[in-house]
């Protein structure tokens, strides 16, 4: 399965989400996003998209808000703690988004994705310690997520 991850603010690409990704024998996109210009993370998120038509859009954090504000061709979505009250415009996701986030999160608040699912029918899956969501329980969500 082709899968693009679209990491947060504060991180990079590689880690724990994408280390479990590539281990579950997935094909990875996981473009560098400039933490100083949310119009060029957007841009260069909407081409990888173009560019490898990935199977599953996932975004964690500021990722998961601009997996929710690009043109993602009918890719199945699965936000990480999404920071989509923060950046963009979107207020409703697909049907079939997946949300995993942590009731234990200090920097977004599980309430936006409580909002986010009911605005959506998406489906919330309450799991992780924290804003980081890179404990084995959340790796193994996400991978069944997919």
């Amino acid at each position: 399965m082709k899968i693009l991850l679209l990491h947060g603010l504060h991180s990079q690409p590689g880690g724990s989400k994408a280390n479990a990704i590539v281990k579950d024998g997935h094909e990875l996109i996981n473009p560098a996003l400039p933490a100083n210009s949310w119009a060029e993370s957007l841009k260069i998120a909407q081409e990888m998209i173009h560019m490898y038509r990935p199977d599953v859009v996932i975004g964690s954090s500021r990722g998961g808000a601009l997996a929710v504000n690009v043109n993602t061709f009918g890719a199945k979505i699965i936000l990480i703690a999404p920071a989509w009250k923060n950046f963009g415009n979107v207020r409703v996701v697909p049907k079939n988004t997946i949300i995993l986030h942590s009731e234990n999160d200090n920097i977004i608040k599980f309430e936006d994705s409580v909002e986010l699912a009911k605005n959506s029918a998406a489906k919330l899956i309450s799991i992780g310690e924290c804003h980081r969501m890179n404990s084995e329980d959340v790796l193994e969500a996400m991978l069944r997520s997919l």
